[in-house]
């Protein structure tokens, strides 16, 4: 489609009529540099196959850069379906050329249905040149006419509408919605909008025929990100390069703006870790395009609420004394709004990093005795909705020291930093030094404030004026200063990494329950390890010199403590003593526990039931936050165990908690999702399971640039995400690829012997990979001398190398290694392992010809793996055990359903693998009419295949129709065959 080179050329009308713009009927020219964006092009190609896609974002997005680039790329010759090119071009094929309108702010009826008529000729081609497009808003009449003729059409005729959100009168589209509805798809729009479409994008969504590309569509992602940069002569180091997209949230023309000014730059890795929405081309952007278009009172929110990270409308209400807030935010994060919001009830939002930085520039212009107000109302309600952390934050913010102090005290045991991510920001004004020396608790508020937002200096620096004030405290006071200064060493010490003083702090702290009174001199005598001793000014300069280092095993009270091998086990409930009462020593079993359990998690071990005992007590204590770390733990090591059913109900209901909401604690919500992933993995849902894989990364770090943890690697997390990805590439015939991984982990937990059960997993599914490439001497080598030397725990690399040798072809060397699955050792092995084990033991029973043994074996094993759901123990096992499965259906079982739809999926894997690629259709059917398409496998009629899809009956009849003529069957039967040769289901 040849360019236009300016606005003033006009096209001449043979109707009557004003004359048209013809730059408004052909798209622009793409801002140079041009970066191609293949990923995108594809979903236009799909979408442009169905009828209505939608590109909907706010301004400087790249939406009309996208629409311009695939509308030229496409032109005349491009086809449905087409292959997009490395470099992004298009293939050619049969495709009809798009035609393109970009719609203008004041286009009434009249005028815009001028131009409609100029793009519907234009797309329709000279052929059709005398079909009845009217130059006005048609009469029904004339839409009928119109419908019938295009409906009539072999080819759909495809129209791009540029901006149209511009038109505000829903009057003006009417005539279009006609239509679109009755045309049998034959007119396809692609539009580019921001918000307020004035179509049924409801409808259209909830009838399938609607194809949307969004912000998070939009964004560039890091490989984009270099192309523009290194478009524009600009080189990045990698992790400036991933701070640069983070920082912009991938928004194109934030990242325009950033490779202008990095071309001038002279250490452009320092200017990207200063870049923000405050850069005055950014700032200027988003005032003119962004802001101008919002209303007063909106914006207005907007900028209080940029106090916080995230909001809700309860929030929101509450930092603008109104109660509208949930129809602003709502109506802000409409279809390519301004906020972004989370899937939680009630919803969460946010704001773009860049937009957040502009307003929170635009809040510090507000008088000082506003913005305190501000904070202490934020302060308030955290604190009442819990989330203490933030109170705090925003409690030190406002210098309002005694209810920092209050909140503190009150809720130690959620202020420990147990999520990793963003520093929380600029450090609040410290406290005066009278205050300090009234509360010396206050000073411990300030550590955990400054702990939680990663700031461990400062934090140790807290604990120090603390201590330095704490000496003269009456005994009931010292006593809780002393346990809650314990809890702010072990914080510290956890951050650090330092695995010893976190097990000496959380003795000293257990013990601390019931012990006497410590030496009112000793409290500021010495602190934890790292730095915590009560200032002493030095003689020679006048200041502060640095602080003594006491010697390991000394605490707050200077008393010799537990080392790392003396901590309490059992962590039971204390019954000498009144301090505190029942719910304050549920407070130190659960804090204490839960510390425990993350350095031994951190160390490769799986302390279930240390996680199981910290949640017990978390609960008991009322204590949300606790509970949240201690349940979506205990779900991934209830997976990895193999009992999934417990998992999913762990981990379902730690997503499920209010901590978890707004994007908050992204870590524990991240070992959530990895034990769904391992459950549906077992499951053999390699979809679901990929997916909940993904939303692990910042435990698994398969998220870029994420912070696994407060100072610490996640350690099993990181080698059961390995095992997770592992497994799936070797369902994708990738075994290589996974082997790599495996191998990758198990070098990461090299030379930690408490991690042996995770490197043995490891090795096992390691050596199942090289088997599956046929390398089985690779396979028995790597798990020969583990099984030989007896290194525990020996059963998942015993099965294993069974498993090796029975694919070797020697039974008797799989029988000599394979362990007993029914002694009384067995009864503690994972669940997964002893599934393995006992069908290994069914497939020698099998070879050797004793049918009802392998079938009492097999039963057995049936009966362990249907509580639970385990599948992929069956579907990906070797033919032997297939043949066992089908044989066992003509023997009877308990579990005949089970077996019988094992039976029917367990080859598909195999013959997916080796399959060559089908054809393909010339019209790819749309996502509803494939959901319709699974529905005609069955008995149902369309009527019932309506109620099931809440549909009418005619738009189930619709798509059938549709169905039937892109897969070339005038019979349902016959669609079904077809869909099947195509592999559609």
């Amino acid at each position: 489609m040849p360019e236009q080179a300016s606005d003033v050329r006009v096209e001449a009308t043979r109707r009557l009529g004003p004359p048209l713009l013809a730059s408004r009927l052909s798209p622009p020219a793409p801002p140079e540099p041009v970066v191609a964006r293949p990923r995108l092009l594809r979903r236009l190609d799909a979408g442009a196959a169905g009828p209505v896609t939608l590109v909907s974002a706010p301004a400087g997005w790249g939406k009309t850069t996208l629409l311009a680039a695939w509308t030229r790329l496409a032109g005349a010759s491009a086809g449905e379906g087409a292959d997009v090119r490395g470099d992004g071009s298009v293939a050619d094929s049969d495709r009809p050329a798009p035609a393109w309108l970009s719609v203008e702010a004041g286009d009434d009826g009249d005028r815009l249905w001028s131009y409609l008529a100029a793009a519907l000729r234009a797309g329709a081609g000279p052929a059709h040149d005398d079909a009845p497009v009217p130059d006005r808003p048609p009469r029904p009449d004339q839409l009928e006419l119109l419908a019938a003729a295009l409906a009539a059409r072999e080819r759909p005729v495809l129209l791009v509408l540029d901006d149209l959100h511009r038109v505000t009168d829903p009057a003006a589209l009417s005539g279009l919605d006609f239509l679109l509805r009755h045309t049998e798809q034959r007119l396809r729009l692609v539009i580019g909008a921001r918000a307020g479409l004035p179509l049924p994008v409801h409808r259209l969504r909830l009838s399938g025929e609607l194809t949307e590309i969004g912000p998070d569509d939009l964004a560039f992602t890091d490989d984009e990100v270099a192309d523009l940069l290194a478009a524009h002569g600009v080189t990045l180091p990698g992790e400036s390069l991933r701070r640069l997209r983070a920082r912009s949230g991938g928004w194109p023309a934030a990242l325009r703006f950033a490779a202008l000014a990095l071309r001038r730059q002279p250490d452009p890795a320092r200017w990207v870790e200063q870049f923000g929405g405050d850069q005055p081309d950014i700032a200027g952007y988003l005032h003119e395009e962004v802001l101008a278009a919002v209303d007063p009172a909106a914006r207005d929110l907007l900028r209080r609420t940029a106090l916080a990270e995230t909001v809700c409308a309860d929030l929101a209400d509450a930092l603008t004394g109104g109660s509208d807030a949930e129809r602003v935010l709502a109506g802000l994060a409409g279809d390519g709004g301004l906020l972004s919001r989370d899937e939680s009830r009630p919803p969460w939002y946010r704001c773009h990093p860049l937009l957040a930085d502009l307003l929170r520039a635009e809040l510090a212009r507000l008088p000082d005795e506003e913005v305190r107000e501000l904070h202490l109302r934020a302060a308030g309600w955290y604190a009442d909705n819990g989330r203490p952390t933030e109170g705090l934050r925003h409690a030190l913010a406002a210098g309002h020291w005694d209810r920092a102090t209050e909140l503190f005290v009150a809720r130690w045991p959620e202020l420990a930093p147990y999520d990793g991510g963003e520093p929380a920001g600029p450090a609040p004004t410290p406290p005066p030094p009278e205050a300090v020396r009234r509360d010396p608790e206050l000073a411990l508020a300030c550590a955990a404030e400054r702990a939680n937002a990663g700031d461990g200096a400062a934090a140790a620096a807290h604990l120090r004026a603390a201590a330095a004030y704490a000496g003269t405290l009456p005994t009931p006071r010292r006593d809780r200063f002393l346990r809650l200064a314990t809890a702010v060493e072990l914080t510290l010490a956890r951050l650090a990494g330092d695995h010893h003083e976190v097990r000496a702090a959380a003795a000293r702290l257990i013990r601390a329950r019931g012990a006497p009174s410590p030496d009112p001199g000793a409290v500021g005598e010495v602190a934890a390890r790292g730095g915590v001793a009560r200032p002493e000014v030095s003689p020679r300069t006048g200041e502060a010199a640095e602080p003594r280092t006491p010697p390991p095993g000394t605490g707050v009270a200077g008393a010799r403590t537990s080392t790392a091998d003396e901590v309490p086990e059992a962590l039971a409930p204390s019954t000498a003593g009144p301090r505190g009462g029942a719910t304050e020593d549920a407070d130190l079993r659960a804090f204490a526990g839960t510390a425990l359990g993350l350095v031994e998690l951190a160390e490769g071990q799986l302390p279930a039931a240390r996680f199981a005992r910290a949640l017990h007590a978390a609960r008991e204590a009322g204590r949300p936050r606790t509970e949240l770390v201690c349940l979506s733990r205990s779900a991934l090591l209830q997976a990895v165990r193999g009992e999934l059913r417990a998992a999913e109900t762990s981990a379902r209901a730690a997503l499920a908690m209010p901590p978890c909401h707004g994007w908050a604690c992204r870590l524990d919500c991240a070992y959530a999702h990895l034990a769904l992933a391992l459950v549906a993995l077992h499951r053999d849902r390699p979809e679901e399971a990929a997916a909940d894989l993904a939303l692990a990364g910042p435990a698994t770090g398969g998220e870029p640039g994420a912070a696994p943890g407060p100072g610490e690697a996640e350690t099993a997390a990181a080698a059961v995400g390995a095992l997770c990805r592992a497994l799936l590439l070797h369902d994708r015939n990738e075994p290589a690829a996974g082997h790599r991984i495996l191998a990758e982990a198990r070098q990461r937990l090299a030379g930690r012997p408490q991690a042996a059960e995770l490197t043995h997993r490891l090795l096992a599914a390691d050596a199942d990979l090289l088997g599956a490439r046929g390398d089985l001497d690779a396979a028995r080598d790597l798990l020969a001398g583990p099984v030989h030397e007896r290194v525990e725990p020996v059963a998942p690399l015993a099965v294993a190398l069974a498993r090796v040798e029975l694919r070797a072809g020697d039974p008797r060397a799989a029988g000599r290694v394979l362990p007993d699955w029914e002694g009384t050792d067995a009864a503690g092995w994972p669940l997964p392992v002893r599934l393995e084990a006992g069908l290994l033991h069914a497939a020698l029973a099998g070879r050797d010809g004793d049918a009802r043994r392998a079938g009492r074996l097999l039963e057995q094993v049936l009966d362990l793996a249907a509580p639970d759901g385990f599948r992929r123990v069956f579907t990906r096992a070797d033919p032997a055990v297939r043949d066992l499965l089908a044989a066992h259906l003509d023997s009877g079982t308990a579990h005949w359903s089970m077996v019988s739809d094992l039976v029917r999926v367990a080859d598909e894997p195999a013959e997916r693998g080796a399959a060559e690629p089908g054809p393909t259709l010339e019209e790819p059917l749309t996502e509803r009419e494939l959901t319709i398409l699974r529905y005609l496998q069955s008995i149902l009629s369309n009527v019932e295949i309506a109620s099931e899809l809440s549909l009418s009956v005619n738009t189930v009849k619709t798509h059938v129709r549709n169905i039937y003529r892109k897969l070339d069957a005038t019979r349902r039967r016959e669609a079904v065959r077809r869909a099947r040769e195509l592999r559609l289901i």
